[in-house]
């Protein structure tokens, strides 16, 4: 790995958001493709930022300067990325359910879909079940993801996927679960199609659902 992406990884888990900007740019000017900094530096941090925190060696505030470091990157990536001819993987709308204000898994894996190649539309925090369905009406993504991190809040799933049966719109759309406290077997009981346990799980889930989805 070169100099500039072993610093690159450092200083993504180190939060350090300039510099981490920085080193994108003298990559690509020494000639890194976007790829490439992107899947040997910017994902095995926030990867390495993640099994910290499940560790108990991160905390929450680490994980969010991580992400801000490498969100920065992003912005310059993401016009490279699209240029070089890497289409949109697959549209996702994300949202935290109503009554949860918990986003940081959710930013986290928001992140890594849009660094696969994904176009993420983020609805934000407690997201009532109107909202889910405007959405998935507005934008029709192939993936409707929703993300709740309080056992109070998991019931919602249930309520959401039961308005967007009604609003006929269940059949033409995967929806993915997750969250710390959220199981497959609780995903298979409230009759989600994917559940991650984390975001770089999410991001290959995601890539199998729409695959069987095309019928690839």
């Amino acid at each position: 790995m070169s100099d500039v992406l072993t610093e690159m990884y450092e200083q993504t888990m180190a939060g350090n958001a300039p510099r981490v900007l920085e080193l994108t740019k003298q990559g690509l000017e020494d000639g890194l493709t976007p790829d490439s900094i992107l899947f040997d530096a910017l994902i095995p941090a926030l990867e390495e930022v993640g099994a910290r925190f499940e560790r108990g060696d991160y905390f929450v505030p680490e994980m969010l300067i991580a992400g801000r470091a490498m969100s920065g990157a992003l912005d310059v990536l993401r016009p490279l990325l699209a240029d070089t001819g890497a289409e949109t993987v697959g549209k996702f709308v994300m949202g935290t359910v109503k009554g949860d204000v918990h986003d940081i898994g959710k930013n986290l894996v928001n992140i890594m879909l849009e660094g696969a190649g994904f176009q993420v539309i983020d609805l934000g925090v407690q997201v009532s079940p109107e909202k889910f369905v405007e959405a998935v009406k507005e934008h029709q993504p192939d993936i409707l993801g929703m993300s709740a991190f309080l056992t109070t809040t998991m019931p919602m799933f249930k309520v959401n996927i039961h308005e967007l049966n009604k609003a006929g719109l269940r059949d033409g759309v995967i929806i993915m679960v997750g969250g710390a406290p959220v199981t497959q077997e609780y995903a298979d009981v409230v009759g989600a199609d994917g559940y991650a346990a984390d975001a770089s799980t999410a991001v290959r889930r995601a890539k199998e659902l729409i695959a069987v989805k095309r019928g690839k």
